[in-house]
Formats: C-alpha cells, structure tokens, sequence
C-alpha cells in the first residue's frame, strides 16, 4: 500500500487559519483509515508547540509521540491550499500552500520525512506541486516515485 493515495489528497481546498488546514489535513487521515480522531487533537497541540513549516511553502503537521498510539497505518495527505495560509502569525510572508498531514507507526515517520524532503526540496517542484490540478503529479512525487515529473 502506497503512503500516499488519491483519497487522501484535497485540491484546490480553501481553510480560514492553519489550525483549520490542520483539522482538514487530519480529517482526511481519519476518514481513510489512516488514524483515530484523537490523533487530529495531536496534530494541533503539536503545531501549538512547535511550528511544521518546512519552507517553499510546505507544513507537515503530525501527532506528538503519546499519539503514536493512535495511529492505525502510516500514511500521508495532502491539502492543497492555491490562496495560501498564514502559517506563522509573527511573519505574514510565510505562507503554506500544500499541508501534508503525517501519520507513522514506529519508525516509518522517516521514511515519509525523506520522501517528502526530495519532493520538496526544490522550489519548482513545490509551487508545481501547489498549482496543480493533477492528482497524480502529487501521488508520483510525494510517494517517492523516481522520474515522476
């Protein structure tokens, strides 16, 4: 089973602040199977302390390490935000356009960290990702899939 599928991303998604983008990010892992509810609650708590903005305009909230246990399969999703989302209130300029919310069992977390930091990693291929109406432009770069674009 991939990390990522198509039920698990949300193009061109609209959200009011980055706790919302987060709930909606979450959302998609609970409605998939991927985590409890409990691990959405996780996911903010852990934005509350600790920013998951990567840059290029690229957050990826997760759990904290209590919530391990409420994740049921590791997996990925994707909201795709066009507008962009204030995701540091202190730097109005930092702005995230694809929020990938991340659920892990064990040590897979850095499996999914290194997939997504290929993918992302070049400004290119993130705005690309964030502009695009191709669902299978974010599956093949984001689950790892080399020579994807």
């Amino acid at each position: 089973m991939a990390i990522l599928e198509k039920n698990r991303i949300k193009l061109q998604a609209t959200a009011v602040d980055k706790q919302d983008a987060i709930r909606q990010a979450g959302a998609l892992l609970v409605e998939t199977g991927c985590v409890e509810a409990a691990y959405v609650d996780g996911m903010l708590a852990r934005e509350a302390t600790m920013s998951t903005y990567l840059g290029n305009g690229v957050s990826i909230p997760h759990g904290q390490y209590e919530n391990r246990g409420h994740v049921k399969q590791t997996g990925i999703s994707v909201l795709q935000v066009p507008a962009g989302i204030v995701w540091d209130e202190d730097d109005e300029d930092e702005l995230a356009y694809l929020v990938i919310g991340i659920a892990a069992q064990g040590d897979e977390h850095m499996t999914v960290l290194s997939n997504l930091a290929e993918a992302i990693e070049d400004p290119d291929m993130a705005e690309a990702l964030a502009r695009t109406d191709d669902v299978n432009l974010i599956l093949k770069a984001l689950n790892g899939v080399p020579d994807s674009v």
